[in-house]
């Protein structure tokens, strides 16, 4: 493991409740973030979210800014660092230019998707930053390795957005054999005790992102947050139908769209007739995770993190009695 590795995972360990929060297209935005790092987690956005792409130089000031704020303020209870998400698929025409503007603001963590390259990583490296890369199996894991990631996030079954369907002990089981850097378990939590359960399975981090949706600093509409405040495990559909690649949706939306939720063919949205404009997958068809059912409220960030903090205690209390 590498020393800026090594400092990440302890960094974790530091923090009240080990969360790193999922980037959210769409949804996360600078004020989504800074209220994710103040109140003790790894904030992150995509970096795509920032429209047109100039804005991301804006939006990585407001932050970077915002955070050192805080910490000269509260010395003893400093912000943790954030995230920017990276899609680094051939399509992202962006990347280059996102990047650069990463460098230049020394992002503490770069969080890769769709695809491994290693350039990004190496960039990150220039300025002492942890690239953490997203993966549905241990094939993938490798494979991200050896092209120079830093750590892994393994996307277990359940998870919202675009996942996998690999169980977390499985896949945690299987990079624990060979991997030994950070490591942060994605796929349906949304609780204190959760987060202790991806400890206890080789975890350094639960990484969260759907719980995040219902807050008053994310950027989804009131429709969305009351969608996700009223559904659980049963109102989640995966389908590949939205946007080619298999994902976790609300049943709510897909039938909001006209679509049987029950009932969804395999292929791809814009050859079916509609009489008009297709739904857009996250426009229309709104994403999330099988962990919905604990969320009961919309929440302002800093109380939902102040609940998982005091959860993971009342966890590892439990454990230590029994």
């Amino acid at each position: 493991m590498s020393p800026s590795a090594a400092a990440f995972v302890e960094g974790l360990r530091r923090q009240p409740v080990p969360v790193i929060a999922a980037p959210l297209f769409i949804i996360s935005n600078p004020q989504l973030v800074i209220e994710q790092c103040k109140a003790g987690v790894i904030g992150a956005m995509p970096a795509l979210n920032a429209r047109p792409a100039s804005q991301l130089d804006d939006w990585l000031a407001e932050i970077t800014e915002a955070l050192a704020e805080h910490n000269a303020r509260h010395p003893q209870q400093t912000a943790a660092p954030f995230a920017i998400n990276q899609i680094v698929h051939k399509s992202n025409d962006r990347l280059e230019h996102d990047m650069a503007l990463c460098v230049k603001y020394r992002v503490p963590v770069i969080i890769t998707s769709l695809g491994a390259r290693p350039e990004i990583n190496e960039a990150a490296h220039s300025y002492g930053g942890v690239v953490l890369h997203d993966v549905i199996n241990n094939a993938f894991a490798h494979k991200a390795i050896d092209k120079g990631a830093d750590g892994l996030i393994a996307v277990a079954v359940g998870a919202g957005g675009h996942a996998g369907l690999k169980s977390p002990f499985a896949l945690i089981q299987e990079i624990r054999e060979w991997f030994d850097g950070p490591v942060a378990l994605s796929g349906a939590m949304a609780t204190g005790g959760a987060v202790l359960a991806a400890q206890a399975m080789g975890a350094d981090a639960a990484y969260i992102g759907s719980a995040f949706i219902a807050t008053d600093e994310a950027h989804a509409s009131a429709a969305y947050k009351q969608m996700v405040v009223d559904s659980c495990s049963d109102d989640i559909v995966y389908s590949n139908l939205f946007t080619g690649v298999h994902g976790n949706y609300l049943k709510g939306s897909i039938r909001n769209a006209g679509l049987d939720p029950d009932a969804l063919p395999e292929g791809d949205l814009k050859t079916m007739n509609f009489g008009g404009d297709a739904p857009k997958a996250w426009r229309d068809i709104w994403g999330s995770g099988q962990g919905i059912g604990a969320i009961r409220q919309v929440l302002p960030a800093r109380e939902l993190i102040a609940r998982w903090v005091a959860e993971y205690a009342q966890a590892r209390a439990r454990l230590s009695l029994g």
